[in-house]
This record gives C-alpha cells, sequence and structure tokens, in this order.
C-alpha cells in the first residue's frame, strides 16, 4: 500500500488474527504407484524433499496444467504439489451432495487422511503441520476440485450418470477437496500419529 508523506487520518489496518495450533491425528495413509494418481492404503510413507517416495506427484518440479493458465500448459515449476490431505468428515459432506454414500480418499489421490482438525481445506497458505513422527510439511492452499477426479469417484458407481456425477464432485468438494503441500522437513509418517497444524498470523490484505 502506498502511504501519503503527511497523511490526513490514520491508516486502518485489517483485523490480525494471532498465531495458533490446532492438534490432530493421522488416521490413514496412502500413495500412487500404479502411475496414475489414485492411492491406495500403505504401510507407512517414506518422505524426502522430493515429495513421498515413488509417488505419482513425487518430485523437485511439475509440469504446469489447467491450475497455471498463466503458463503455457506443461511448463516445468515448483512442483508444491508433492502430498495430497483430506479430511474424512470434509468427503462424507462432498459425497452426501453428490447423492453417493462415500468418497474413499483413494479414489482422488489422498496421501494423507487427518482428523481432529476443523474446516482442513480452509487452513491458510504457510501454514505447517508438524507430525510426530518428526516430518514437516508446508501447505500451498487448497485442492481445487476437478472433474478428472470426479471421473474417478463416477467409475465406483457404475449406475449413475458418469458425466453429470464427475461434474458434480467440482461444486460438491469445493473447500473439501482439501489441501496440498510440499516437505519442509523429512521423515516417515504412519497412521495413528499425531500431528499439529500452526496457523501463522492472518489477515485480508486490503489493497485494491
Amino acid at each position: 500500500m502506498t502511504l501519503p508523506m503527511f497523511p490526513d487520518a490514520p491508516v486502518t489496518l485489517p483485523e490480525i488474527i494471532a498465531a495458533r495450533k490446532i492438534k490432530g491425528m493421522v488416521s490413514a495413509v496412502l500413495d500412487a504407484r500404479g502411475g496414475d494418481f489414485p492411492s491406495d492404503a500403505a504401510a507407512r510413507l517414506v518422505v524426502g524433499f522430493e515429495g513421498i517416495a515413488d509417488d505419482y506427484h513425487a518430485g523437485h518440479t511439475r509440469k504446469s496444467g489447467g491450475r497455471e493458465p498463466w503458463y503455457p500448459r506443461g511448463t516445468e515449476i515448483c512442483n508444491e504439489r508433492q502430498v495430497s490431505i483430506v479430511a474424512a468428515d470434509e468427503l462424507a459432506m462432498a459425497a452426501k451432495d453428490m447423492g453417493i454414500d462415500r468418497i474413499e480418499p483413494g479414489w482422488i489421490g489422498a496421501n494423507l487422511v487427518i482428523e481432529g482438525i476443523p474446516l482442513l481445506s480452509m487452513l491458510p497458505p504457510r501454514t505447517q503441520l508438524f507430525f510426530e513422527g518428526g516430518v514437516t510439511l508446508r501447505i500451498d492452499g487448497d485442492n481445487a476440485p476437478c472433474k478428472i477426479a470426479g471421473a474417478q469417484i463416477a467409475k465406483n458407481f457404475p449406475d449413475r450418470d458418469q458425466t453429470g456425477l464427475a461434474l458434480s464432485f467440482v461444486s460438491a468438494a469445493k473447500r473439501r477437496r482439501g489441501v496440498v503441500a510440499w516437505v519442509e522437513k523429512p521423515g516417515t509418517i504412519s497412521a495413528g500419529e499425531a500431528v499439529t497444524a500452526r496457523i501463522w498470523e492472518q489477515w485480508t490484505y486490503p489493497g485494491a
């Protein structure tokens, strides 16, 4: 914000919400080793700076796609989407709005299912997740739902209109599809371990 040299009135700053911590638990770990993004239950996740070992989304870089229209598709960029994290309660709400009985985390390529952290999908960018086993992940932001993931869900309900069900995921899972994160500190993550979300100070930037 550009300020005048001698303002007539003091600048009104936005409300600042103090940093805080929320504790949760890892209820499931999954990885995608089949050459595509759907994931399967794993005994544990070995996590390095490149992401989860042998996972579909592992890598220091990735190719840009529809989420990055400011780059030509296929441009090599930093991989901030190494780990996909979801919450079972949010997937249950999305499933209800889609008129189906469930959405399995693996169908949409989740790597971690975390419980105990309310509104997981709305954790702000920069939030750190400190895992009991020593790993630290840093959240890049929410994971916008797409019709490709919706199509994977629809395959499990062959009696339903496949196109319609796939497209319904986009609206039903908005701000419910979890978050994506990158590895700040490597190690191993297992189901059942505690995790603490450290949410930094927050404010809404008031600039035009």
